[in-house]
């Protein structure tokens, strides 16, 4: 999993992480001189002749010309404080660096999983629930940036340091260090079989019952008009109180199963040096021998069974957000499309006629076909008018032929030229789309009019004539911001119709030469759907327009009708047929 996840990192967060690494050697080195400090420092006040005369020492009572032994005391008093000060410092850095560098990438890769989704094929999308998505890019990230990367920097400088404090006690007592160090590390391995099955499941249940929040909240807010008419409150706030406990638990589990084996290891840690310090003082020399090697293992172990826990508890973090990172390195594996480093895409060339051929669709290969070998062309400057029963496939169709759905079989000709997933985007930038249901973004009039641009970069007259071609201009002045008025969330301090007018003058601020108008006019009332079709039809000379609606008059100012009917057949039809009958 750590191999996928490294692939996805930056050149410059991976040059940090060597880096990183680096500092972690250092720490481990300076706790392995700080603690050997210890040994000469405990010699020198317990049996100074016996330092003065060690060999190791010669270099430094030349250095500082020491005659006598008691003279050791404050140079080893001195070089001790500083080892120490200097490994606290390095310890201090290395959590400081480690912990940036973690949040820091935690960003990066939830920029890069939000980007690759937006990147993702319309059907993808279409097949996917957005609570899961949301709560992957928000909750997931974080939760693998917390308890996957930060635990993994922890383990890694753990297992260095603890291999530097392992190495300078053995030197100091070799039968000791492997005596102590086995004891710790077979209680360890006990304690991490013991929990693994436990660890397993809350992580599951974590990744599962986080979805499960996300879920329930976004049904509840979003359907909120029909959850105060209905009185179901109470039903949400069951599933969210179901979710939220069941995700709390393993939580709280986790933590416990990290935390726990701390105090017995101190207790034991405790006993051993007790029992060590009994043997030591029996052996020759006596207690003048035993206080600088028990003063080092008493050290040795004082920074080293914070390591160990330390190590251990970012072993049972890393399991128990074991399945929020794999869903997160899921998203990471998005394939983007390969122009997706392009800022601009040049429209492709459409001077002639739009051609379906032998055009059919289904969503799987085990759901109904819902269109079937559509032919039909369209000549440039034409509007075209689809009618049909619900569920014939009119919105379908129009999905196809924006490139939001790729056919089942069957091509779309744009003056001969095939649209193919490589220039789908060059198509794509001819064509302004009204959907029915218009999504408005919680900001201003002139923000959703001009959606999808940089404020500096909108072009307010623009957005006045496209506002007066959508007869919505005058609403708009008569409001106390006008085009900077806010319109709430999803444009609730909106009517439906004024909805969707905001959503036509944002087609019409795009200046395409495909319009694509789905059931667009449906909310408005007659008076205003004639002013706005009448205002579309002076644009019929620069515009291929296609409409789908279930109001006939919506219909009048269209070239061709085309009927698509619920048994896969199709026909053109004339629109005084269509009044009569």
């Amino acid at each position: 999993m750590f191999k996928q996840l490294w692939k996805h990192l930056t050149k410059r967060r991976k040059k940090q992480f060597w880096l990183l690494l680096i500092l972690m050697i250092a720490a481990a080195i300076m706790e392995i001189i700080s603690i050997g400090a210890v040994v000469p420092f405990l010699g020198a006040l317990t049996s100074p002749e016996q330092i003065y005369q060690h060999q190791l020492t010669q270099p430094l009572i030349q250095i500082l010309e020491i005659e006598d032994s008691s003279q050791l005391l404050l140079p080893l008093t001195i070089t001790f404080v500083i080892a120490t000060l200097i490994a606290a410092t390095v310890r201090l850095l290395l959590l400081y660096v480690s912990t940036r560098l973690s949040y820091a990438t935690g960003a990066d890769l939830s920029i890069d999983i939000y980007r690759r989704t937006l990147y993702q094929d319309y059907l993808i999308h279409t097949s996917r629930n957005s609570s899961e998505i949301i709560n992957s890019i928000i909750t997931k990230t974080n939760t693998s940036m917390g308890q996957i990367l930060m635990p993994l920097l922890t383990l890694i400088s753990s297992v260095v340091i603890m291999l530097g404090i392992i190495s300078i006690v053995f030197i100091i007592n070799a039968q000791v260090a492997l005596i102590t160090f086995s004891i710790f590390a077979l209680l360890y391995w006990i304690i991490t079989f013991s929990t693994k099955k436990s660890l397993q499941k809350n992580s599951q249940l974590i990744a599962d019952q986080s979805t499960q929040m996300v879920k329930s909240l976004q049904e509840g807010l979003g359907g909120i008009r029909d959850v105060l008419i209905d009185g179901t409150q109470e039903f949400y706030c069951k599933l969210y109180r179901n979710a939220d406990l069941s995700l709390r638990g393993a939580l709280g589990d986790n933590v416990f199963i990290g935390q726990s084996p701390r105090y017995l290891m101190e207790a034991i840690g405790m006993i051993l040096i007790a029992i060590l310090a009994y043997f030591l003082t029996l052996q020759e020399g006596g207690v003048a021998v035993a206080i600088p090697v028990l003063g080092a293992l008493a050290v040795s172990a004082q920074k080293l069974l914070p390591v160990l826990q330390q190590a251990y508890s970012a072993y049972s973090t890393i399991k128990g957000a074991k399945s929020s990172f794999i869903d997160v390195l899921n998203l990471l594996d998005q394939p983007l499309p390969y122009n997706t480093s392009q800022d601009l895409i040049n429209p492709m060339c459409f001077e002639q006629e739009i051609v379906l051929k032998d055009v059919s669709f289904r969503y799987t290969k085990g759901t109904p076909w819902i269109l079937k070998n559509v032919n039909l062309s369209f000549k440039k400057g034409e509007t075209i008018g689809f009618i049909g029963v619900t569920g014939s496939g009119k919105s379908t169709l129009l999905d196809i032929l924006m490139g939001l759905l790729p056919p089942t079989s069957g091509e779309i000709l744009i003056d001969g030229v095939a649209i193919t997933q490589k220039n789908r985007r060059a198509w794509q930038a001819h064509i302004s789309h009204v959907p029915q249901s218009i999504y408005l973004a919680d900001s201003t009039i002139q923000e959703n009019i001009a959606f999808g641009i940089e404020l500096e970069q909108v072009k307010e007259h623009k957005v006045v004539q496209a506002a007066q071609q959508a007869q919505i201009s005058e609403m708009i002045n008569n409001l106390k911001n006008k085009y900077k008025n806010f319109v709430g969330e999803r444009g609730a301090q909106l009517s439906g119709g004024q909805r969707q007018r905001i959503g036509i003058a944002r087609a019409l601020y795009k200046e395409s030469d495909v319009l694509i108008l789905d059931e667009a006019t449906s909310a408005l009332d007659n008076q205003t759907e004639q002013k706005i079709m009448q205002q579309i039809a002076q644009l019929k000379d620069n515009k291929t327009i296609f409409i789908i609606a279930h109001r006939l008059t919506t219909l009048k100012q269209c070239d061709n009708i085309i009927r698509i009917n619920s048994d896969y057949t199709y026909e053109q039809v004339d629109f005084k047929q269509i009044e009569f009958n």
